[in-house]
Formats: C-alpha cells, sequence, structure tokens
C-alpha cells in the first residue's frame, strides 16, 4: 500500500526571524511512518520541522507552513490508498509578513490573523479523496465529544485523540494516550509509547481499507 503520514508542528512566519508555531514534537506521526515503512508500505511523510531522524525508507517531503503543507498533500493523496494526518497545523496565520524584522515601537502589538486552508476537512471536499483517511485530535476538554464531532465533520473513517493538556502524554512526550473514535465505537487502549501506539493505529487504518474495498 501507499501511505501518506502528515507530522510536527507548522510554523506561520510573523517577520524573517520569527515565527508561529505549537510544541508538537513529530513522534507519533514519525513512528507511524517507521512502522509502515518496516512492513514493507511505501509511506510518503510530509512534515513541518522537527528534530527527529527520518525513518528508512521513506519518502520525506519537509514544509515549515501550513500552506506549504497543504499543497504538498493536494499534490500527493491521489496517489495513497491511506492517508494520516498527524500534524498539529495551524489554524491560522499572520495576515502580511513583512521583508524586515519589524523593531520593538511600544508597549503592545497587534498582530492581524487569517484562516489557514483545512488540511483534513479539504481531503474529501477539495482532493475528493476516496481512501481511508485518518485524523488526530489534540483536545484539552470533552475529548471523545470533540473527537467524534471532527470526525463526522471531516468524513474521517477514524479520529485519533489525546488529551494535550497532561504533562506526561502528547505533545513532545515518548508516551501517549488515546481514544479510537470510530463512526460506530470508540476503542480505549492502554496509555503505551509512541512506538507501539503507531503500530496499532496502523493496523486499525490497513483493516479500514479492507472494509471499504471488500473485494
Amino acid at each position: 500500500m501507499t501511505i501518506l503520514i502528515t507530522a510536527g508542528p507548522t510554523r506561520e512566519a510573523i517577520d524573517p526571524v520569527r515565527f508561529i508555531s505549537n510544541k508538537s514534537s513529530g513522534k507519533m506521526g514519525y513512528a507511524i511512518a517507521q512502522s509502515a515503512a518496516e512492513q514493507g508500505h511505501r509511506v510518503i511523510l510530509v512534515s513541518g520541522p522537527t528534530d527527529l531522524d527520518v525513518p528508512d525508507r521513506v519518502d520525506f517531503i519537509p514544509v515549515e507552513s501550513s500552506v506549504e503543507m497543504f499543497a504538498a498533500v493536494e499534490h500527493q493523496i491521489a496517489k495513497v490508498d491511506i492517508a494520516i494526518f498527524t500534524a498539529a497545523v495551524a489554524d491560522y496565520r499572520p495576515a502580511s509578513v513583512p521583508d524586515q524584522k519589524i523593531k520593538k515601537s511600544g508597549e503592545t502589538m497587534t498582530l492581524e490573523l487569517v484562516r489557514n486552508p483545512d488540511i483534513l476537512g479539504s481531503a474529501r471536499n477539495q482532493f475528493s479523496y476516496q481512501g481511508v483517511l485518518v485524523g488526530f485530535a489534540a483536545e484539552t476538554e470533552n475529548l471523545e465529544k470533540n473527537a467524534r464531532e471532527k470526525l463526522e465533520r471531516k468524513g474521517c473513517d477514524l479520529i485519533v485523540a489525546n488529551d494535550v493538556s497532561r504533562k506526561d502524554i502528547g505533545f513532545d512526550a515518548n508516551d501517549n494516550e488515546v481514544l479510537l473514535v470510530f463512526p460506530d465505537h470508540t476503542d480505549h487502549p492502554h496509555k503505551d509509547s509512541k512506538q507501539h501506539l503507531a503500530h496499532l493505529i496502523l493496523e486499525e487504518a490497513i483493516t479500514l481499507t479492507s472494509v471499504s474495498n471488500p473485494n
């Protein structure tokens, strides 16, 4: 199979030296990419900036901004059987970016932000993607409720939800504890390493391909 994975944070430029980003380390997405490559699948990894080594036997596409990630996904998604979007993509970016560093001029500074394109939400409607679609939901409250709403709103086959308010799991941690939210049920795997959870998530996605393509 061919599997597309997005991973890591995005960076939205404020000026040539500053940016808006988040705490995503990319560990979950890279672990899934490594597991898939080790199983012999073709893997396309679209990643924002991380400190991680790129897994062997992976087609790697580095990006910085949400707009760049959107363009890379749009270009690649028609080729794949499974799309797994683990990246923590910024919802907004600065409306304009000056060519020179912004100088300190007052006690406050206001940034005007504009909405970024919705990568996961575009998969079905804009990209006409028909394969298995797996999204991630990083939440701080109402974990299952918010994840199920996202699954229905974005047309996903599976949402992997985790509580990023906890310090022992999620962003930049080696372990995670997730909910696997399907259209008709929710699974609650035990807290585990991201490597083990990556294998579990990949196996669930592969199983979904046989459900959607029984022949």
